[in-house]
């Protein structure tokens, strides 16, 4: 049977049996019996436009299998790009009959992800007064209504007049709900509207379009065996034989950026920085918070960044590719680099500017739960402005880190050493001391700039109580 056709099960009676009788001929009259019964289609899922003109993604994680029945909204896949990770929620209610991806591989964009067997009558029917329609023509509207990211809302487009098309099912989900129907967006043929686009306007609502934003991750890989593999390969455990790999995931994204980055010039600027001080307001802090509530070093120095950043705003800006304007962002929105069991990434924490140290500890500590367990999203992963990264817990000192396009600056801490150093009256003393090291733009950053700004950061960090004096 062809998918989205509709079968009639029944027993059709003769219509009229005549019999003889003392009266003459006598006619009965019979009536049609018909039992309908709704039948089965197969759907298929497709992967949706994920952002920033993602062509394919990796399979991370099945949630389904072949056989489960799924509910609407229910999670189905992880996928990740060399962006981000992003979790697919089905759009309808079925059974999944096929998955067209093992866990590693590559999933195309605008291809099916699975198949779904649905109930015909949830979207089959037509408009009153349209005719039915072909199989054909309802596999083309299905193929015009991917599997919508979670990340993704509504798109809200023009107001319409008119009639809108959708079939009675979707009506009645659109008059249930209340919902303003010329602010949903149709995907299908001719802009009727699917009962996915209305599902999706009620999980999001609708949402002006906005242009990507520039995603400062290197990504995820694939799946646990290959980042095992990739494991191997860098720590150079005994290879009984040469492995060609192919560059997709962390790596692919390391390509496009670090690329994209050394076309800048750069330039690097050092300073050493007293710990004492800014240790003993710590252990005052951490007396003072929440039990749960880790307060590390990174807290303090991403505020001090935050400080200085606001004496010194060229550094938390982007510059465009021709490097033709730069643009003072008005947050804070400061990255921070960070190890995950499948590669780097370098989410950002919001509006540092005006955090407090406590809330920049609960936004960091999130943040490092949630690259733990590979869940970062999109929006944590954008719209950075500055960049730290605490190389210090590997056991560095000094580096030239590579900024991160299209910012201007980046900030790289050493390890906490503690070393001998001269006071005052020419004693020597021992001092817990932290090397920073600093690349920027020289496009756009001058020496004396960076220079500056090192010394009102290391100022704050130095003097906690004047650190203190200023947060929010």
């Amino acid at each position: 049977m062809l998918a989205g056709a509709r079968s009639v099960v029944g027993r059709v009676l003769p219509r009229a049996v005549v019999r003889a009788g003392a009266g003459g001929l006598q006619a009965q009259q019979r009536t049609l019996h018909w039992t309908p019964v709704a039948c089965k289609k197969v759907v298929p899922f497709l992967l949706a436009d994920i952002g920033e003109g993602i062509a394919q993604a990796t399979l991370l994680e099945w949630h389904v299998s072949e056989g489960d029945h799924v509910n609407q909204f229910d999670p189905v896949c992880d996928v990740a790009s060399d962006k981000a990770n992003v979790d697919i929620s089905s759009r309808y209610d079925g059974k999944v009959v096929k998955l067209h991806y093992e866990v590693g591989e590559m999933a195309i964009v605008g291809k099916p992800l699975i198949d779904i067997e649905v109930e015909d009558d949830d979207d089959g029917e037509t408009d009153e007064g349209a005719s039915t329609e072909s199989a054909t023509s309802e596999a083309d509207a299905t193929a015009e209504s991917p599997a919508i990211p979670e990340q993704q809302g509504a798109t809200a487009g023009p107001a319409r007049t008119g009639k809108v098309l959708m079939t009675p099912a979707v009506r009645r989900i659109v008059r249930e709900n209340n919902i303003p129907i010329e602010q949903v967006v149709g995907t299908g043929k001719n802009g009727r509207v699917l009962k996915e686009d209305v599902l999706n306007y009620l999980e999001h609502g609708a949402q002006p379009a906005q242009a990507p934003a520039t995603a400062t991750t290197v990504g995820a890989t694939a799946s646990a065996s290959m980042g095992q593999q990739q494991a191997t390969a860098t720590t150079g455990r005994g290879l009984a034989e040469d492995q060609t790999q192919p560059i997709s995931g962390i790596q692919a994204a390391m390509v496009k950026s670090m690329t994209a980055a050394l076309k800048v010039p750069h330039f690097s600027y050092a300073e050493e920085i007293e710990m004492d001080g800014l240790m003993e307001a710590r252990q005052t802090l951490r007396a003072m918070a929440a039990d749960s509530l880790k307060v590390s070093y990174m807290p303090f120095i991403i505020k001090a960044a935050s400080l200085a950043l606001e004496k010194y705003p060229i550094l938390n800006s982007h510059v465009n590719e021709e490097c033709t304007s730069v643009t003072l962002k008005a947050e804070h929105n400061i990255s921070v680099a960070m190890d995950t069991p499948l590669g780097l990434v370098v989410p950002n924490i919001k509006n540092v500017n005006n955090k407090s140290v406590f809330d920049i500890a609960r936004d960091l500590n999130e943040l490092q739960e949630l690259g733990a367990k590979n869940k970062l999203k999109t929006e944590h992963l954008t719209g950075g402005t500055f960049t730290l990264s605490n190389i210090g817990v590997l056991g560095g000192t000094y580096l030239g880190p590579v900024i991160v396009v299209p910012q201007v600056a980046i900030g790289a801490m050493g390890r906490v050493r503690k070393l001998p150093r001269f006071d005052d009256n020419d004693n020597v003393i021992a001092r817990h001391i932290m090397e920073i090291s600093f690349s920027a733009d020289h496009r756009v950053i001058d020496g004396v700039t960076i220079a500056k700004f090192s010394n009102e950061m290391k100022q704050f960090i130095e003097h906690p109580l004047r650190l203190l004096a200023h947060l929010k």
